[in-house]
């Protein structure tokens, strides 16, 4: 039966239901009839809604989302939303809030946790942190110092106003000024020439101590490298820009001069591996990447299964740069890694150079299939803003609903942040959430499992999605309640995404799988530098000034230990 029919004999069923209404002369029939009409109405709201939601998620694909200001007679309301849960159930509000007085040290004000209306209305009102913006002088470290001596004044002498005191000194004032100029500057050096009128033999004057031998120094690769992978200034870009202030650098130059880093690098990069995969926490997350080679072989691959008869190919088309963060001790490692393998597979490989006598390490990832490894070999934790991020993005189509779980992870997220401020050890964070979070935590799943149990939620609907999303995966998204340093969000990984997503958005794509690899080991030491507060560019300069020792012992020349292997014995 076509739709146009089902809808032509929906619309004949209303009419003769409502003919019957008119008259007030029921017959059996018209109790049949009423209830596929309601049914009718019932699927046509719901498909409303899905719409909808579908028209909302593609807006912010094209406009981007826009952050929602909560009234702050919000945080005053319980996490389960009291009358504000309609059907949807209750969570109650003294175990969303802890209910009891248990904190002790940890119960200092926060806003949005027992907070006051002006609090949180002063710290959400937005605008800028208070302060005058300005910089203090010993934030230009990198500023050229000169000293000014003073014309006709000096230590000692008479002062020139009263004629009666001494002049003594005093700590200098500081000025600073900023100037400009191009990212790579060049100094021409013109040699004067000598030639023999007798025998013809030219004498040319040397270079001034202090020049490089080669046309371009180790400290202008290092700025391309950093140009390229953290700036994320293409090389087409960067070379109109050094041609418009007469130091032209073409881009294949440019790329030869990166490759020269990179291979000044990757035995370091090579070594933060077998580091990192000893590491006792791993967040991963992967994003698309284009890379022009892998392209082409996927259309030579498109070409031979149509050629065979198939639509599409069973061959894996897709490209990814996954990134991982990893934590070591105190040390914190970045790596990345672009190709066709996917975060899992990349994480599995990782593990491979992990030592057989360390415990299992925590990793955090999304619940996407792409990041799932060995999980035998792991102890998987599923980030909690990914299961909020499910009903926030339907709090305009289903707010009351919505607003129970958003409000109670809020408060487990402010718990979490208490917890990194006050600087807690694992071991006492675990306790904290559990005493603190854990009730609120129960009574969401509580309220979730309420939800499908009588059947307020259509399970297939999108709310009936996000609620399933959050059962299913209910023990890995809650295991910061019973695993010490177990995180409680992939955060960390999404921000060092950003730089190669800052790469792809300016560059669109990489020529080969090796321009890939090099940029992989490039902004892998550069974002480690970053971690360990380390000036990355003085880094690189090191790393090629000292290629030979670099080679020889790379554990001598990580970012945190490499100033010592400058130091002079």
């Amino acid at each position: 039966m076509s739709q146009a029919h089902e809808v032509q004999q929906s619309l004949h069923e209303v009419q003769s239901l409502l003919a019957h209404l008119e008259t007030a002369s029921w017959v059996e029939e018209d109790w049949g009839r009423l209830q596929r009409v309601l049914r009718e109405y019932e699927r046509l709201l719901v498909t409303l809604c899905e719409v909808q939601i579908t028209l909302k998620r593609l807006q912010a694909l094209i406009f981007g989302t826009r952050r929602r200001r909560r009234h702050p007679s919000v945080a005053g309301t319980s996490a389960a939303g009291g009358s504000e849960a309609g059907r949807g159930g209750e969570v109650g509000v003294e175990a969303a809030g802890g209910g009891n007085d248990k904190r002790g040290a940890h119960a200092r004000p926060r806003a949005g946790v027992g907070a006051s209306d002006d609090a949180v209305q002063a710290t959400r009102s937005g605008g800028h942190r208070p302060g005058h913006g300005r910089l203090e002088a010993e934030a230009y470290a990198g500023a050229e110092r000169v000293e000014c001596r003073h014309e006709a004044l000096a230590v000692g002498q008479r002062c020139p106003v009263c004629g009666q005191g001494r002049l003594y000194a005093l700590p200098p004032g500081v000025e600073i000024r900023i100037d400009g100029n191009a990212l790579l500057s060049a100094i021409r050096y013109e040699l004067e020439k000598l030639r023999c009128s007798a025998c013809g033999e030219v004498f040319t004057a040397k270079l001034p101590a202090g020049a490089s031998e080669e046309k371009y120094s180790p400290r202008a690769r290092a700025v391309l490298a950093i140009g390229r992978y953290y700036l994320g200034l293409p090389l087409y870009r960067l070379q109109g820009y050094q041609a418009m202030l007469g130091v032209p650098v073409p881009d294949a130059t440019q790329w030869d001069q990166i490759e020269k880093v990179g291979d000044s690098s990757y035995v370091v990069f090579e070594y933060l591996e077998r580091l990192a995969a000893q590491g006792e926490l791993i967040y991963q997350d992967d994003t698309s990447v284009r890379i022009l080679t892998l392209i082409k072989e996927n259309q030579e691959i498109q070409a031979q299964a149509e050629a065979l008869g198939f639509s599409r190919s069973k061959e894996r088309t897709g490209m990814f740069t996954t990134a991982f963060v990893v934590k070591v001790g105190e040390r914190t490692i970045c790596l990345y890694y672009s190709g066709r393998s996917h975060a899992g597979e990349n994480l599995a490989a990782l593990l491979e150079q992990r030592e057989a006598d360390h415990d299992k390490p925590l990793v955090m990832s999304d619940a996407l299939l792409s990041n799932a490894a060995q999980e035998t070999t792991l102890i998987r934790c599923h980030c909690l803003a990914h299961g909020r991020r499910q009903f926030s993005d339907l709090a305009d189509v289903f707010p009351q609903e919505c607003q129970v779980v958003i409000e109670a992870l809020k408060q487990v997220f402010d718990h979490d942040e208490q917890a990194r401020d006050e600087q807690m050890s694992a071991e006492a964070r675990l306790a904290y959430h559990r005493d603190y979070s854990g009730p609120i935590m129960d009574d969401l799943k509580r309220w979730l499992d309420k939800q499908f149990d009588d059947r307020l939620v259509e399970p297939n609907s999108s709310l009936g999605k996000a609620v399933a999303y959050m059962q299913g995966h209910w023990e890995t998204l809650t295991r910061f309640l019973s695993v010490a340093g177990a995180p409680i969000d992939n955060n960390l990984v999404e921000r060092a995404l950003k730089l190669f997503i800052r790469q792809r958005k300016n560059s669109l794509f990489y020529k080969t799988e090796y321009s890939a690899y090099i940029a992989s080991v490039l902004t892998s030491l550069i974002a480690t530098c970053l971690h360990a507060c380390v000036n990355a560019l003085e880094y690189l300069v090191a790393l090629q000034e000292h290629r030979k020792e670099v080679f020889a012992a790379p554990e001598a020349w990580l970012p945190w230990t490499y100033q010592a292997s400058l130091a002079p014995p």
